[in-house]
């Protein structure tokens, strides 16, 4: 998995949504820190639970988050 992709990928989706990070995080039910660091490209290796979180926010799968 290329981190950056997904941090792009993020970061892109919640623009478009109009989303900040925290609204984001809250919608998600994940911690905003988590956010902030998969965007930024610091978390690595987010869990599937927190990818499937927040690809349920944006209606598209895990798949299309992580490519």
């Amino acid at each position: 998995m290329s981190s950056n992709n997904l941090s792009t990928n993020i970061k892109k989706l919640r623009k478009k949504e109009g989303l900040s990070q925290e609204k984001l995080a809250r919608l998600a039910d994940v911690a905003n820190n988590t956010i902030i660091k998969i965007e930024a490209g610091k978390n690595q290796n987010p869990t599937l639970d927190t990818l499937k979180k927040i690809s349920k926010v944006f209606r598209v799968s895990v798949d299309e988050l992580i490519k």
